[in-house]
């Protein structure tokens, strides 16, 4: 059962990114809009031609096509667009996941590359429940994220460190 489950779709929860997500995905060509609205605020992303799947509190599923821009020399895909496709999925989720009262960046990442990526991937990342968070607490939150192939196999498992800070008052 999706986390979501009992929030309107059309309900402010806090995010940006989530809020978009929600009103843009009920549109035709939604998914598609936004993540090249995403892509538009930060470009690099776009490297990987991503689109977005799933976005929610806990889990988040980006999606990048094996093209020839993103492959190395052996005809798989590059080792730094599985991190980069396993960051935007990391960023975006944990986005979704906090309260409105706070704010993160990414510290570091652990990456293990685990086989040759020679298909489409699938960046799937969760966040644990982050509601109890208190308003002035800083921490920070390891994201787990897999990369898959089209077969389901993991071809990358990182672990994103994440500094999660209460917000500057306005």
């Amino acid at each position: 059962m999706s986390t979501t489950a009992a929030v309107r779709p059309d309900a402010k929860t806090g995010s940006q990114m989530l809020d978009a997500y929600r009103r843009l995905t009920r549109l035709p060509f939604g998914r598609h809009i936004y993540s090249r609205l995403v892509c538009f605020k930060a470009p690099y992303f776009g490297s990987v031609r991503p689109t977005f799947e799933v976005l929610e509190p806990g889990r988040g599923e980006v999606r990048a096509p094996n093209r020839r821009a993103v492959r190395n020399h052996l005809g798989s895909v590059h080792a730094i667009a599985l991190c980069n496709i396993a960051e935007l999925a990391a960023g975006s989720t944990l986005d979704a996941s906090l309260p409105p009262t706070h704010r993160w960046i990414p510290k570091g990442m652990t990456v293990q590359y685990l086989a040759k990526a020679t298909s489409d991937i699938r960046a799937v990342a969760t966040v644990s429940d982050l509601s109890g968070l208190a308003g002035d607490e800083a921490r920070e939150v390891i994201v787990p994220v897999d990369v898959l192939d089209a077969n389901g196999t993991v071809v990358l498992h990182a672990d994103i460190s994440m500094w999660v800070s209460p917000r500057r008052a306005a």
